[in-house]
């Protein structure tokens, strides 16, 4: 009241820096200060190893609070009323195609046009519009081993894939050597089913691999999000000058499984080429979904529950 401050507003402070990871609330007692240095500059190698070791990703830490995406539900069809009864656009709706471009450059200092994003029902149907879009001739070099749908859905395009052994690090640079393929597909963050964790280094050898070929990496992000640290990795694509990454995400580990909804994000030079060849498939995204996550994003709720995810992750790697 002095401070000419209202109860609300200062409760939503306090609630955002708990979500941030800087105070914690206890009952009766108030807020109280939490943050580290050590939380926010912690590696996640222990983890990652461990994953290795099991051959497995590690438990979903909690899921996407029921009651947030309920009301978010609710608020969409209020808002935007029989809009949600309309056709997508093509490549997705301007409301999550821009709410991704957005969120992007905050998170991982990728900064796109929403023109560059195209929404679609997974990354499975993405993985195999790529596939289309770089044409049959194009090899395509994938991880060994890696998502097995990976393959099957390249190959029941028509594309010829050759799978190249992982290190520690990534996929060794003798097997990059070797390789045919004008096309890398890599998970540069815990990638299925190793584990593995491309480091900087290796990073910046598959875009060296890339530009030497005249290639294009397709960076298959779907993880990321659920690193311990507080920074997203450095991806390729916001590494790259060369305008040869394709990206992809999708809200399936972030939101929910039944959450069919994915994205890529192309090179502008791929931009006449994608509406050339592909212009006219239809969105398999409905338009209710869009405008749903679009909320999620632009409201913060997304990131909210990201942080929260984080948090807890770096609790339980704490108590082991």
């Amino acid at each position: 009241v002095e401070k000419g401050v209202s109860v609300i507003t200062v409760e939503h402070a306090y609630g955002l820096l708990g979500d941030e990871d800087y105070v914690e609330s206890r009952e009766r007692s108030g807020y109280f200060v939490i943050y580290r240095d050590s939380d926010f500059n912690s590696s996640a190698r222990g983890e990652r190893a461990e994953i290795s070791k099991n051959g497995a990703p590690a438990p979903r830490t909690c899921e996407f609070p029921y009651s947030v995406l309920a009301k978010t539900m609710r608020r969409v069809m209020l808002d935007y009323g029989t809009r949600i009864l309309e056709k997508s656009p093509n490549a997705g709706c301007d409301e999550l195609r821009y709410a991704i471009a957005q969120y992007l450059k905050r998170s991982s200092g990728i900064a796109v046009d929403k023109k560059q994003i195209m929404i679609g029902s997974g990354a499975e149907y993405l993985y195999s519009l790529i596939a289309q879009m770089l044409g049959k001739d194009a090899i395509f070099a994938l991880e060994k081993p890696s998502y097995s749908i990976i393959r099957r859905v390249y190959e029941a395009s028509g594309v010829t894939c050759e799978m190249l052994k992982m290190g520690a690090d990534g996929i060794r640079s003798s097997e990059l050597a070797r390789s045919r393929a004008s096309v890398l597909h890599v998970t540069p963050f815990n990638s299925y089913p190793s584990g593995v964790t491309a480091g900087a280094t290796k990073r910046r050898e598959y875009l060296a691999w890339a530009k030497a070929r005249g290639g294009f990496i397709i960076e298959d992000n779907y993880d990321s999000e659920m690193t311990v640290s507080t920074k997203n990795e450095d991806t390729l694509f916001s590494l790259s000058d060369d305008e040869n990454i394709i990206y992809l995400n999708t809200f399936s580990k972030t939101i929910s499984r039944s959450i069919r909804v994915g994205y890529m994000v192309l090179p502008k030079k791929l931009l006449d080429v994608f509406e050339e060849k592909l212009g006219f498939y239809s969105c398999t995204v409905p338009v209710f979904e869009q405008y749903v996550l679009a909320e999620l994003i632009s409201s913060g709720d997304f990131e909210r529950h990201i942080n929260r995810v984080r948090r807890a992750k770096r609790k339980n790697n704490k108590e082991k």
